[in-house]
């Protein structure tokens, strides 16, 4: 499919959903700044340029140059960071990569799809409303369940991780760069092959 870009040449989006502020730093739900952040320390180029309501950087990832943002909107309202990024660049949904975390798939598995619902969770709700399609990649990294179905979800996802649980998202966060890594280079169907588990 052809598009056109803009002067910056940007050619990719990278939305990862999380929370602003030390208080959410390092829990569940804040999986993809920690995926954002793998990412840039790659690179040695922090995401800390503040655009389009999101700390953002431009980084060159398997030779496609991609806005890499952390909205600092709060996760229920990220498509107010996505889209107006998305028409500066004139970037097509199916080049707005988003990654969230996932409580229905175990700790350290990933999930990388071309389209979908938002599933119950609110930041791709807000994504989905404010693109105008849910026609858009995710990558999904799994943070685990709630340990009982009286447990509030709200708690679960802004707890942090502890212990075995810390070690293998650790291991997580670095697989899921990877994957970024290859889609860019070889597109969804080749990471999906690979990195889905």
């Amino acid at each position: 499919m052809f598009f056109k870009k803009d002067a910056g040449g940007v050619s990719w989006l990278l939305v990862c959903l999380g929370n602003p502020g030390d208080k959410y730093e390092n829990t569940r739900h804040n999986v993809g700044f920690m995926v954002a952040d793998e990412v840039a320390d790659r690179q040695s180029k922090p995401i800390q340029r503040l655009k389009f309501k999101a700390l953002t950087n431009i980084l060159t990832i398997s030779q496609e140059k991609v806005l890499v943002m952390k909205p600092i909107t709060y996760m229920n309202l990220s498509g107010e960071a996505a889209r107006p990024a998305a028409d500066f660049y004139k970037i097509p949904p199916e080049r707005v990569l988003v990654v969230s975390d996932d409580t229905a798939l175990a700790v350290g598995r990933l999930r990388i799809r071309t389209k979908g619902s938002a599933g119950g969770h609110n930041g791709l709700k807000s994504i989905i409303q404010h693109l105008g399609t849910d026609q858009f990649p995710r990558l999904r990294v799994g943070v685990g369940e709630k340990p009982h179905p009286d447990y509030d979800m709200a708690d679960w996802v802004l707890g942090k991780f502890t212990g075995e649980d810390k070690k293998a998202m650790d291991a997580s966060v670095k697989r899921a760069a990877d994957a970024i890594e290859c889609i860019m280079a070889q597109g969804i169907d080749r990471a999906m092959g690979k990195f889905n588990g």
